[in-house]
């Protein structure tokens, strides 16, 4: 590629930390070395390297949009904040052609006694506009973060949310020739990250170079052309095959979790343990991944949740699920008495927003009743789901006799990833087929 082609090119970048694990080691090294030199000593160092990124290397062409996937502490924050001039390599070099707009963490660039108002002002002249230009982009800034008068309230008075809104606003409106999203959109409400994920595609139909980094792989490949995957400080993959860096990554991250039971054994009578006991699972034993809420009696609970796919594998083997593929959900389930008239219920929902899929045993007209000690239910289900990050939702209840008890819900229990091979709207894959008369 010729340098006109070249946005962003990056060579042997490497960052070292220094770490101390005494405050009084910091001040040891300040002084120490001086002193050992003048007495002509070996030098000594009262710290350890850390190095969070080593020789990373790649360049990124004008218009593309590249996704950055990798674990927590693989290095991808670090990597941006470089590019982005707000931390120093300790060795290689960054190249930049073109105005860079970044969004690297919440609120990242805003004063937060300023008012919204000052900060758009403030953001606009560190990106190189005048005030003049600021004024003629202003209004479609405030438009588009919807925050109503707060605009005129000093940040450190808003939610999380708002933050977002208005940062993504001044980011996204000024026209950049770069730009950066590292993970912030993951606080706004569903409908605003629609809104940000269709403004960043008018971006990037214009020539925008787009880098993204998300632990929401839906997103990546959705929308990013080429994946970066980072792990441990170092670039471990780079590719235009972005399905299959996703496939190999979300494997990777499957099999360092605890690994399901691929052939589950018999149920087992004589596993009973009364309610105390189940309690004392309900309350332990949550996905704090992704901030399980659970509760309920615990007369009896859902253990486990394990799902396999149409070819009788399971997500650890193949993480993603196609677009209305049979899966069976296959539910342990422990009581610690007979119960009558259960409900076992699940549903779907996007990371915000409510249920986009929903159903239990009620529903299907089969009645189901638990003894005690261990059992399985399984459900079978082909769901027509859009490409994107999912969470799967449980719940157990006795509905009988006019009333309900919560038995053991279960709100998120899992993650669930869906790809389809068309790009369709919503989250309903449902593509038309089309017929056209012969003229």
């Amino acid at each position: 590629m010729s340098s006109n082609e070249i946005a962003i090119q990056v060579t042997g970048l490497s960052k070292c930390y220094q770490i101390y694990d005494r405050p009084r080691d910091r001040l040891k090294q300040f002084f120490a070395p001086k002193l050992q030199r003048a007495v002509r000593r070996e030098s000594r160092r009262y710290f350890r390297e850390f190095w969070a990124l080593r020789n990373v290397s790649f360049s990124i062409k004008k218009g593309e949009t590249v996704g950055i996937i990798g674990r927590n502490g693989a290095g991808k924050s670090t990597l941006l904040q470089m590019i982005c001039g707000t931390l120093t390599p300790t060795e290689g070099e960054i190249q930049v052609h073109g105005r860079i707009a970044a969004l690297l963490e919440l609120g990242a660039g805003f004063n937060p006694e300023f008012t919204g108002r000052d900060n758009v002002y403030l953001n606009g002249s560190v990106l190189g506009f005048t005030r003049e230009q600021i004024d003629a982009r202003f209004q479609e800034i405030v438009d588009f973060a919807d925050i109503g008068e707060f605009i005129d309230q000093p940040v450190k008075t808003y939610s999380s949310g708002m933050y977002v809104r208005l940062a993504f606003a001044v980011q996204a409106c000024v026209e950049p020739e770069i730009l950066i999203v590292d993970e912030a959109l993951a606080v706004g409400d569903i409908g605003f990250q629609y809104k940000c994920y269709k403004r960043m595609e008018a971006l990037r139909a214009k020539g925008v170079t787009i880098i993204m980094v998300t632990h929401s792989t839906g997103s990546i490949l959705e929308y990013a052309d080429r994946c970066l995957v980072m792990s441990d400080g170092q670039l471990v993959g780079d590719t235009h095959d972005v399905l299959a860096a996703v496939l190999a990554y979300e494997k990777g991250m499957l099999l360092t979790q605890a690994a399901p039971k691929e052939k589950r054994p018999p149920a087992d009578s004589s596993n009973t343990k009364d309610a105390k006991a189940l309690k004392a699972i309900q309350l332990e034993h949550t996905n704090v991944e992704i901030g399980e809420k659970r509760f309920g009696s615990a007369r009896a609970i859902i253990e486990s949740l394990q799902i396999y796919k149409s070819d009788g594998s399971s997500l650890s083997e193949k993480p993603l699920v196609r677009a209305g593929e049979e899966l069976t959900l296959d539910y342990t389930i422990l009581s610690s008495e007979h119960i009558d008239d259960i409900a076992l219920g699940v549903s779907i929902s996007k990371a915000q927003g409510g249920d986009i899929w929903g159903d239990s045993n009620i529903g299907a007209g089969i009645p189901i009743s638990l003894t005690p000690g261990e059992q399985h239910v399984v459900y079978k289900v082909k769901l027509p789901i859009n490409t994107g990050d999912y969470l799967v939702h449980c719940g157990l209840a006795r509905v009988g006799k006019g009333d309900r008890e919560e038995l053991d819900q279960r709100r998120p229990m899992m993650r669930l990833k869906f790809w389809s091979p068309r790009e369709l709207g919503g989250v309903i894959h449902a593509p038309i087929q089309i017929q056209l008369e012969d003229e």
